[in-house]
């Protein structure tokens, strides 16, 4: 069977998207060795954190515009020559200060991959047909997530950073050389600064009255799921040991690793904004009822070796998180296209820019006011915010909507 040029150049977006969120997962993953390897302590801890937010903030508009004013393909190789060189010097770090330079360095060249490697695929996929390859893409990332989660500690476990980083440095070059070879110069230049036009675009802007409080909900649930899980009772948790805490996690990576191409399917021939509506409200519902799995799992399924008894806690939660990647599948391609739908032709690069723009505000502050509600009122105060949040997006979002374009929008957009 003979491959056509345009699935060699979607293969090799979605080989990107593979290693670059690897190489995010890893890094995270081997964190906490990186602390006692330094002897990192409380802010510069935090700065092992924000330093990454930090690169990727400030790489956000110069990379998306110049991504949009001279060549995607040539901007996304760039990054991707940063990223290698990030990861050739994470095992070769031994102080502090390298540590963060190195830190912001993969912070950059993860937002440069992020944007142009979007921006490409939204070239490139027809627009009835859109949000099923950002969904495909999308499964790259998730899978990524999986694999990273668990490959990385277990090489690190055998072999050191080394060999974890070499392997990580092979994809990245593979993924750069296929990158070179198949991906086509993109004819979409934008004269003049696209992020302009974009922030005052009125689909944007309708979009931003959800996606700015979607991300506090995000921010909240995502990280607090596993604190729920893991920490002692006497914090307000469950306290299981951290294998249960990794396949809590990891079962939404799956179920949204699986369920994204589907739902970005069903967005294109139903409607993204539909779909955005669904998956966010159905996500802030399941959102509130964590709080009381142990209400409704007060029974003992099993016992396993090395893992110990299993309740019908943890089944639920295994379930409420599974539902949660199902549902957020349902809103995240929908999201990105009708951004891709926007940008394209105007500064694609640039939309997905404003895109994660509209994302940073929530990623920052929501943790610290996670940890606020957790001290003063308790830790399911975490999940009934952040639903709430959600439930407040989504009717912002369809109220506004139906006011300017009227109820067939939903399925229109």
């Amino acid at each position: 069977m003979t491959v056509s040029q345009d699935q060699l150049q979607f293969s090799s977006l979605y080989l990107t998207r593979f290693s670059t969120s690897f190489g995010f997962v890893t890094v995270l993953t081997l964190l906490p060795e990186y602390i006692d390897a330094l002897g990192a302590t409380g802010v510069t801890i935090g700065l092992f954190i924000a330093m990454l937010e930090i690169a990727r903030t400030i790489g956000i508009i110069p990379l998306g515009w110049a991504g949009d004013r001279y060549s995607k393909r040539r901007v996304l190789i760039l990054a991707l020559i940063v990223s290698t060189v990030a990861y050739v010097a994470f095992p070769r770090v031994t102080t502090i200060p390298e540590f963060l330079g190195v830190r912001f360095l993969q912070g950059i060249g993860l937002i440069g991959t992020g944007l142009l490697s979007l921006g490409l695929l939204g070239e490139l996929a027809p627009h009835n047909r859109r949000a099923n390859y950002i969904g495909k893409y999308n499964s790259f990332r998730m899978a990524a997530g999986i694999a990273g989660t668990v490959g990385a500690g277990f090489l690190y476990t055998l072999t050191g950073f080394d060999i974890v980083f070499g392997l990580l440095t092979a994809l990245l070059i593979v993924s750069t050389a296929s990158v070179w070879q198949f991906i086509e110069e993109d004819g979409s230049q934008v004269t003049g600064f696209a992020f302009t036009d974009l922030a005052v675009n009125r689909r944007i802007m309708t979009l931003a009255s959800f996606r700015v409080q979607y991300a506090f909900t995000i921010s909240l649930v995502r990280k607090w799921v596993a604190i729920f899980v893991g920490v002692s009772a006497t914090q307000g948790g469950l306290g299981y040991r951290s294998v249960i805490v990794g396949a809590v996690l990891a079962t939404e990576k799956l179920t949204n690793m699986l369920f994204q191409p589907i739902a970005g399917r069903l967005s294109d021939q139903h409607g993204r904004a539909l779909f955005i509506f669904f998956g966010g409200g159905i996500y802030g519902v399941i959102a509130l009822l964590f709080p009381f799995a142990p209400q409704f799992g007060d029974f003992t399924t099993g016992s396993i070796p090395l893992i110990g008894e299993i309740t019908g806690t943890i089944v639920i939660i295994l379930v409420l998180n599974g539902l949660l990647g199902v549902v957020d599948a349902f809103r995240e391609p929908a999201s990105m296209a009708l951004f891709a739908d926007e940008g394209k032709g105007k500064g694609i690069a640039s939309s997905f820019g404003v895109r994660s723009l509209l994302w940073r505000p929530g990623s920052v502050l929501a943790p610290l006011a996670g940890g606020w509600l957790m001290d003063q009122y308790g830790i399911e105060w975490v999940f009934f915010a952040g639903g709430l949040i959600a439930l407040s997006g989504v009717t912002t979002f369809l109220a506004i909507l139906l006011w300017d374009y009227h109820l067939r929008a939903l399925h229109q957009w």
